[in-house]
């Protein structure tokens, strides 16, 4: 994933989801261990784990499912 979608993703967690860094970073590392840090699927799976994990309830995966659908990765 290009690093700039990924920031902007972390921003919008931290922002507007309200995710504070330590769940984030906690969400990284279980990404990193099953391999998918630096693929183009950490931005799919991250808001994932961030609800497998209660760290985001279902209403705030919403969200951010909805802004990953209106994030274009290709500009």
């Amino acid at each position: 994933m290009e690093p700039r979608v990924r920031n902007q993703l972390i921003r919008f967690l931290q922002e507007e989801i309200g995710v504070p860094d330590r769940e984030i970073h906690v969400a990284e590392r279980i990404l990193a261990r099953l391999g998918l840090h630096d693929s183009a699927s950490f931005a799919n799976c991250l808001p994932i784990v961030l609800w497998q994990y209660g760290l985001v309830n279902l209403e705030q995966l919403d969200r951010v499912l909805d802004w990953l659908n209106s994030v274009s990765f290709f500009t």
